[in-house]
């Protein structure tokens, strides 16, 4: 089942630990497009290591959402997906006090939207973002300055409602006991796609969750899930897809004008295209890990366009105060009605980040961005990403780009 959604397996490596075997095959298949590359798995382990700490929690004992107010979000996030993934980001439990100077820095500035994962470092991620938001806020009033975000992992075995919510409780738990903001399908199964969005409905009408959304749905599948929850008389409030300037597909095949014509908010995650829009690698400096074959086949490829793209973008820079040419690609996917996440490991990341919204794109450096950008080749298509292309039950199309 496995090597039917990610394609490539391979067998762990006996000089790794069985954590790191874990979790180097929960990293691969949360992942955005990098996480296609190879992977180790073992199916039953996998199965085990999913079934995290927390999911006999009552919803009895939480302090249920009361609110049915429509989602509002900062127009800028942070993903968490490096809180806790030591695999692709390397994450070392040293460096959570730099993580912790993130979160507070993201709150003090009103900007403290987090999005997570149970996949993220098998739960990591979640109970950072609970552990700061404990240590941080004060009173219920602080607490709701605070929006998470975090989702379910829709892997093979799991095929019914009930483990929506069995792990959107597991969830709770760990980011500290508190309804979430946003709680998420992470990405399409091959099956039992309409029995997670009953699942997403039941948390929802248990006071989990405050809102629902999906992730790397295609435009069949979006539609499908917002009819689908419409009947319950809930709202499909997002869909978190990967889109930047290297990766354009959801708007060149009209993913994002059905999420607008469907008033679906869009997270757009890896607006950084892993790093690869900030002017910090080339042929010769690529980054460690999984990361560095996706450099290499875009190296391989370049002829001579990826190159054009980036000094478009140090032009645009050098006419806002010679800003970072990550604000650049951040801003783009802003100017696209798109609610980007990059991710933030320490307090300059952050800080950078954020800072992206003293500024924004006039309508000629947009266009020029699209213009270079469009004629890119060589990254990453939406034909190597692991996420199955139909629902095999009910030929239902669910991932496009």
């Amino acid at each position: 089942l496995l090597h039917h959604q990610c394609h490539a397996l391979a067998p762990p490596s006996p000089s790794n630990t069985r954590r790191d075997f874990l979790e180097s095959t929960v990293s691969t298949i949360a992942a955005t497009t990098a996480a296609a590359a190879a992977i180790t798995t073992s199916f039953p382990n996998l199965s085990n290591a999913v079934e995290v700490e927390g999911s006999s929690l009552s919803s009895s004992s939480l302090p249920l959402a009361s609110s049915s107010q429509p989602l509002s979000l900062p127009p800028l996030g942070l993903g968490a997906w490096a809180w806790g993934d030591s695999i692709f980001w390397k994450y070392d439990k040293k460096n959570d006090d730099e993580l912790k100077e993130v979160f507070d820095y993201a709150l003090s500035k009103n900007l403290a939207f987090f999005d997570t994962a149970e996949l993220y470092g098998l739960g990591r991620s979640e109970e950072l973002l609970g552990k700061f938001r404990k240590e941080a806020c004060a009173t219920k009033e602080d607490e709701e300055k605070v929006i998470i975000a975090s989702k379910f992992a829709a892997l093979p075995w799991r095929t019914k409602r009930e483990d929506v919510v069995k792990a959107c409780k597991a969830s709770v738990k760990r980011l500290g006991g508190q309804p979430i903001d946003l709680y998420q399908i992470h990405f399409p199964n091959a099956w039992s796609n309409e029995d997670y969005w009953d699942g997403l409905a039941d948390a929802y009408d248990q006071g989990l969750v405050k809102s629902v959304g999906v992730s790397n749905y295609g435009v069949d599948a979006l539609r499908a899930c917002h009819a689908k929850l419409s009947e319950r008389g809930i709202k499909l409030a997002t869909n978190q897809i990967q889109m930047s300037l290297l990766y354009r597909w959801p708007i060149e095949n009209g993913l994002l004008d059905a999420c607008k014509e469907l008033d679906v908010k869009v997270l757009s995650y890896s607006p950084l295209a892993l790093g690869f829009l900030t002017g910090k690698y080339d042929r010769n400096n690529l980054p460690s890990g999984p990361r560095s074959k996706i450099g290499e086949q875009l190296f391989d490829n370049e002829d001579g366009s990826y190159e054009r793209l980036l000094e478009v973008m140090r032009d645009v820079a050098g006419k806002h105060d010679d800003a970072p040419m990550s604000q650049v690609a951040i801003n783009w996917a802003i100017a696209k009605g798109t609610i980007p996440i990059p991710g933030a490991r320490n307090i300059r990341q952050v800080k950078q980040n954020l800072s992206t919204l003293d500024w924004s794109l006039t309508a000629e450096e947009e266009k020029l961005l699209d213009d270079a950008s469009a004629k890119v080749t060589g990254f990453v298509t939406p034909d190597k990403n692991p996420f199955p292309r139909k629902d095999v039950n009910t030929g239902l199309a669910m991932y496009d780009s």
